[in-house]
């Protein structure tokens, strides 16, 4: 990714009163084979001094300590080569104006924070007796990495005028956006030297708990990281992630670039009681696996979220006078192997049929201009269809076709021939083309048809039923040559006195209602043409953009009968119910024992 063109912002001003020497220390320890040690996470040590209050946010750990509790903060700041001022979360204090910043109940200014964090991680040094061995690394994380940080950073270069720390550390990064290079170069030119610590396994985008975000990107990060040399990025480095997921990524970067390369993976996860280490390494554990980063080749070791300073000290001891690796790691964990094993084995997922709901074999549907998308009603059917099988071997109809989605769906599940029938034209054109998409068009008729004159051709065994059952006022505006339809049923009612002429012996219907127009008459009505119903499924429709003229005609519907509809928080929902009917006194012979 090639950065944009920028002019980058002036040099730190007053950085000749930088001390090249505790930086130049470390950076010989690199050049020399030695390993740099990088401190443990104070900010998760320091959850007791914030963790109680119930609004305390992790982003602000470290901060907020370095507020109420500045010596326990200088306490953890001994015994390692760099030190990291417990500002992480510094970036996430600026976006929201610094108004969550208080020092004893009185407000303090993020640029004098950032200086206090410093001024702690240099006394602490001077305390341990090793002021010029150790460096001071301000760490800042990627919601600088915005066009709002690009001011934030040169507000800190002026905020360091005085007493700058040793070099930045930009940490939990995880995107290489279009505006990253550009933010390290802004960082650069502040004249302090930069390291950048990201969320990163061989598999892409890591999380605190290993989960994998995004799709595989090949070798993109790799060149970055040659891009971030370029850009004269001091270290590159692998931060709070698992252990098992950093093993391998300082041999895969190591091939894109030379830059001195890092790990420092978090432990445990935080539950409302502290942090949790159930599972992670003691601190012997921690040493070994400190050793087998170095086999790999790291020139930097620390610990980042939920290591502490026991498990650094081991991982110090352990590391002493040994030599940075080239051992190559090939095979992935057994976890990982597993992982990605199971993405290729076949759908675990399936009915009691043993058919495949993983990914489920929806048809292929366009939806044309003019034409209503599939709804919730339709869905119910379409599930039903797929799930039941009922179409197998059947003469099907469709009432109300739309899209055509259970027109094609009868016709996949296996009907001899499907016939559709919609008032508009484009309906019935659209029907017919989806059909052809899934290869079905030999089996599928449809014709343009008002449902008050049409008259069955013929019987059939499976009829799928979808008609409007709206209310309407009584003194609205007139929508044809039709009286309005107070209750909503003008058309179902019509619809389930053609049945008993439509359903062939031991045929079924699929009838698809809204709660809106109740049940009573549904159920009375049925029972007057012969007919025996039962709900097999039910969904949820929203009022959506219902004029207010209607929504008060269903109320009225609704007072004066058994229709209801849901009320949940500020949302009305109608209730879609999905009722089968066969002929009474004959089970539905369509389906179960009888179906092919």
């Amino acid at each position: 990714m090639t950065p944009p063109t920028t002019t980058p912002p002036p040099t730190l001003p007053g950085s000749d009163r930088l001390d090249p020497e505790r930086y130049a220390r470390i950076a010989h320890k690199i050049a020399t084979d030695r390993c740099v040690i990088l401190d443990g996470a104070t900010g998760s040590e320091l959850i007791d001094v914030v963790g109680t209050r119930p609004e305390a946010d992790e982003h602000l750990w470290g901060v907020d300590a370095i507020l109420e509790a500045p010596d326990r903060v200088q306490e953890l700041h001994r015994r390692y080569d760099v030190v990291t001022t417990d500002t992480w979360g510094l970036a996430s204090a600026i976006r929201d104006g610094g108004m969550r910043l208080l020092d004893r109940g009185r407000p303090v200014h993020w640029m004098d924070l950032a200086r206090r964090a410093v001024r702690l991680a240099r006394a602490a040094t001077a305390e341990a007796g090793r002021a010029e061995a150790v460096a001071v690394a301000f760490s800042i994380n990627g919601e600088v990495d915005t066009p709002e940080g690009h001011e934030t950073i040169r507000l800190l270069a002026r905020a360091f005028e005085a007493d700058p720390p040793d070099l930045i550390l930009l940490e939990t990064l995880s995107l290489v956006r279009g505006s990253t290079y550009q933010t390290i170069e802004r960082l650069l030119a502040t004249g302090l030297p930069v390291w950048l610590g990201f969320r990163r396994c061989r598999h892409g985008v890591c999380g605190v708990y290993g989960e994998h975000w995004g799709g595989p990107e090949g070798d993109a990060f790799g060149r970055a990281a040659r891009r971030f040399e370029e850009l004269g990025v001091g270290a590159l480095l692998v931060n709070c992630i698992p252990p098992d997921h950093a093993t391998g990524m300082l041999s895969w970067l190591r091939d894109f670039t030379d830059l001195p390369l890092g790990v420092y993976p978090n432990l445990g996860y935080l539950a409302t009681g502290g942090w949790r280490h159930d599972a992670a390494p003691d601190a012997s554990d921690y040493a070994e696996l400190a050793l087998a980063w170095r086999e790999e080749g790291a020139q930097i070791i620390g610990g980042c979220c939920g290591v502490g300073p026991d498990r650094i000290a081991a991982a110090r001891a352990a590391l002493e006078d040994t030599r940075p690796g080239h051992r190559r790691i090939a095979q992935r964990s057994a976890s990982q192997d597993e992982a990605l094993a199971a993405r290729t084995r076949a759908p675990a997922w399936s009915d009691a049929a043993g058919r495949a709901l993983h990914p489920l074999p929806f048809p292929d549907i366009a939806v044309d201009a003019g034409v209503p998308a599939p709804g919730q009603g339709a869905l119910l059917v379409w599930k039903y269809l797929e799930r039941e099988r009922p179409a197998a071997g059947r003469r099907c109809l469709e009432i109300g076709c739309e899209s055509g989605l259970a027109t094609v769906a009868m016709a996949l599940g296996g009907a001899t021939h499907v016939h559709a029938i919609d008032p508009a034209p484009a309906a019935v054109a659209n029907t017919l083309t989806n059909a052809f998409r899934n290869g079905v068009a030999d089996r599928v008729s449809a014709t343009a048809a008002d449902l008050y004159p049409w008259m069955p051709p013929e019987r059939y065994d499976l009829i799928v039923a979808s008609v409007a059952q709206l209310p309407l006022d009584p003194f609205g505006p007139p929508l044809g040559h039709r009286p309005f339809d107070y209750w909503g049923r003008t058309l179902i009612d019509h619809l389930i006195r053609l049945l008993p002429e439509a359903l062939a012996p031991g045929g079924m219907a699929l009838l698809t209602q809204l709660s809106i127009i109740g049940a009573r008459d549904t159920t009375l009505n049925l029972e007057r043409a012969g007919l025996r119903s039962r709900v097999v499924d039910y969904g949820f429709v929203g009022f959506g953009e219902l004029e207010t003229e209607r929504r008060e005609q269903i109320e009225r519907v609704e007072a004066n009968s058994d229709a209801y509809h849901i009320r949940l928080a500020d949302q009305d929902m109608m209730v879609a119910y999905l009722i089968e009917i066969t002929r009474a006194g004959v089970e539905g012979a369509v389906h179960g024992a009888e179906r092919e």
